[in-house]
């Protein structure tokens, strides 16, 4: 990942990100007591902010944090950011915290004023190897916390999951609980069968992904089967694609899975379509 840009916003300023300070009474430092966002920017403009915004906003409400901003501040806030670190294709991370309190107390929730915090970086670009020949995955026990669908900063089980991947040569890491799929240790996964688009339903185990949610407006805009069903191991096992997708990621292809070929072991033809369509979403 490329190096932050050099201005962040913490709590009202736009400052130097060398320069920000955070208490390290923070619950966020002590308890990972907060949430975040990860916002897409193409050419200087915020893409799905309202499907961002509204997951943050019922994060902060499933961990009783107070929502600092209404949706047009939130809006303000973001685009003053991406504005003064001069616009382009970039990422926008966002985190709010409950805030920092005089002690550390596991209860009452003290009602303080939350930690409002974000950055920008460049946006990641997908290698032409990752888009020609597709990215390795490996599987494993999903081991994450029992309420996945809140974006919380607790991210230490995703952390490790991810490093396993990287010590076997993997891309991500895809998970597995009892015997069906959740989510990737970053990403959404998605298998093809058929020609169909099969992702598991969104509940308490997996995040609800904003590029998901793309995703499943370009596939019925344009005719591709879609089912939001449970997905079974042997079914991700067998399938003829398998996707991922993230913020800073868009949609990639799968093409090997535990050091086995995914259906062809190439990026396969519904893959490139979904690439296209997201690609021109992104650059309308």
């Amino acid at each position: 990942m490329a190096d932050p840009l050099p201005l962040c916003y913490l709590n009202g300023s736009v400052l130097p990100l060398r320069e920000a300070r955070i208490s390290p009474l923070d619950r966020s430092f002590l308890f990972g007591d907060g949430v975040y966002e990860v916002i897409a920017v193409r050419r200087g403009q915020a893409r799905r902010l309202g499907a961002n915004l509204a997951r943050l906003t019922r994060s902060l409400r499933e961990l009783r944090i107070r929502n600092p901003h209404d949706a047009l501040q939130w809006r303000e806030l973001i685009e003053q950011l991406i504005e003064a670190n001069g616009g382009g294709d970039l990422y926008v991370y966002l985190q709010v915290s409950r805030g920092a309190e005089n002690g550390r107390n596991h209860a009452p929730l003290p009602d303080i004023e939350p930690t409002v915090f974000a950055f920008c970086a460049p946006l990641p670009v997908s290698s032409a190897e990752a888009l020609e020949r597709g990215i390795a995955c490996i599987t494993a026990l999903d081991t994450r916390w029992a309420r996945c669908d809140i974006k919380s900063v607790a991210l230490l089980a995703n952390v490790l999951l991810r490093q396993q991947a990287v010590e076997a040569g993997a891309a991500e890491t895809i998970l597995l609980r009892e015997g069906w799929l959740t989510d990737a240790s970053a990403s959404t996964v998605y298998v093809i069968i058929d020609q169909q688009i099969r992702v598991p339903p969104n509940s308490t185990r997996l995040l609800p992904g904003t590029t998901r949610s793309l995703l499943e407006e370009l596939a019925d805009r344009h005719g591709i089967a879609r089912r939001s069903v449970a997905v079974s191991e042997s079914e991700l096992r067998c399938a003829d694609e398998i996707w991922l997708t993230a913020a800073t990621r868009g949609v990639l292809s799968v093409t090997q899975l535990d050091g086995r070929p995914v259906g062809t072991g190439r990026p396969g033809a519904l893959w490139r379509r979904m690439y296209e369509l997201i690609e021109g979403y992104w650059t309308d």
